[in-house]
């Protein structure tokens, strides 16, 4: 297990020492099996997480992103593969062309102006789509997972990324069935990659 300041991955420090951290850590990337981009709260190392997360889609390493990993998977898909450099969350950038750049927006029932308890929390039940890797992975249809989060993927996002190859194979049951849960790439454009 080797543990990557994502920072790191894209210092952009000219002097020796930036260089060397940033060499350090691509080369302790590239021996990697597989890459785990966690969750987290914040700008910092946001951008090395979608670094990695290019690395780990180019190279077919397999990949698995939790929460925010998630979250960065979908910006990083919607900009380098639908072809929308400025596709980013609305939680990190500001004036995003709605349902087109807004990859990553605010719960509609969140509330912005009070931050304490205004979570999605607990356990909720999301579907799993057949033959997919987190359905065999689960071995059922129906799961209930944690949640802790105040932004989802954009649902207006959800076509053309799904018509560009990325899958949302995990939806809630909500009733609305416009909560993505997980996303994946079909396995015959990458061997593992999937993100919940």
């Amino acid at each position: 297990i080797e543990w990557i300041v994502a920072s790191d991955l894209t210092i952009e420090d000219d002097g020796r020492k930036g260089k060397e951290a940033r060499k350090d850590a691509w080369d302790r990337l590239r021996r990697c099996d597989g890459i785990v981009v966690p969750g987290g709260f914040g700008t910092r190392g946001f951008d090395g997480k979608m670094a990695a997360i290019t690395y780990a889609r180019e190279s077919k390493t397999p990949f698995l992103g939790i929460c925010l990993g998630m979250q960065a998977a979908v910006i990083e898909y919607a900009r380098n593969v639908l072809g929308r450099p400025s596709a980013h969350s609305s939680e990190f950038a500001e004036g995003l062309a709605k349902d087109y750049d807004d990859a990553v927006i605010f719960m509609p029932e969140g509330d912005r102006q009070r931050m304490g308890g205004t979570m999605r929390l607990g356990a909720r039940e999301t579907i799993l789509k057949d033959d997919s890797i987190a359905r065999r992975a689960y071995g059922k249809e129906r799961i209930m997972e944690r949640h802790r989060h105040r932004y989802e993927v954009n649902p207006a996002l959800v076509p053309p990324l799904e018509a560009a190859g990325m899958h949302f194979v995990g939806r809630n049951t909500d009733g609305s069935g416009e909560r993505m849960e997980v996303c994946e790439l079909d396995p015959t454009a990458h061997p593992f990659f999937c993100a919940a």
